[in-house]
């Protein structure tokens, strides 16, 4: 009898060990299920970016007249004010244009810089407060679907899986290319256009020119 009475609580047991393992499987099934539904849902509502860089329009800073790059006051990476003194070229000092970053300098000191080819940049800077992310879309991947006002929103490699937001303030009227090719074969080339989206750079100073970037910029 006690044999018999094991064999029996022994396939109850297994009975609800194999109930579980069911039931759990088929909360598995329905969580994949609902999670591939949301990507797919995410994905018609959105348009993604991969190629994405910030950035900021560069400001070079030159001499009014040639003369000798006789000093330079700023390094790359320091912050400046406007009207501040970066470089000293012949008797002229040469100052930043706008508050922001010092991005590049020319350490050549004792060269002629001359003003009337444009070749006399003595440092180069951004305005921070023009700080936009700037994407690479390929016009066959849902270029037809951004507009400008769309809202945005972005990570940055630097910074994993954290979200920025942000707003499309621009796309560009052209292609990245700078012009048409054209061959004998059958496929046809894709042009990429770049995708302006604009942030707050207060709300973020922790983003900095050239940190590479992700966008999805949702449908309106």
């Amino acid at each position: 009898m006690a044999e018999h009475k094991q064999q029996a609580e022994s396939k109850n047991n297994s009975r609800g060990g194999n109930r579980t393992i069911i039931a759990i499987t088929a909360v598995l099934v329905v969580l994949g299920l609902a999670g591939g539904g949301l990507y797919l849902y995410v994905s018609a509502q959105s348009v993604y970016i991969d190629q994405s860089v910030i950035k900021a329009p560069l400001i070079n800073l030159s001499p009014v007249n040639s003369g000798v790059l006789q000093a330079v006051f700023v390094k790359a990476g320091d912050t400046v004010t406007a009207d501040e003194p970066v470089a000293e070229v012949g008797n002229e000092i040469v100052k930043a244009q706008t508050d922001g970053e010092i991005v590049s300098v020319d350490q050549n000191i004792g060269e002629f810089e001359n003003a009337l080819t444009g070749q006399a940049v003595v440092a180069t800077m951004i305005d921070t407060t023009q700080l936009r992310v700037v994407g690479h879309l390929d016009e066959n991947k849902g270029l037809a679907d951004v507009a400008v006002g769309d809202p945005a929103t972005f990570t940055v490699d630097a910074f994993g899986a954290k979200q920025y937001r942000g707003i499309v303030d621009e796309v560009s009227p052209t292609s990245r290319a700078s012009g048409a090719i054209f061959d004998i074969s059958d496929q046809r080339p894709t042009n990429e256009f770049d995708v302006y989206v604009r942030f707050d750079p207060e709300k973020y100073p922790e983003l900095k020119n050239g940190m590479s970037a992700r966008i999805w910029v949702y449908k309106q």
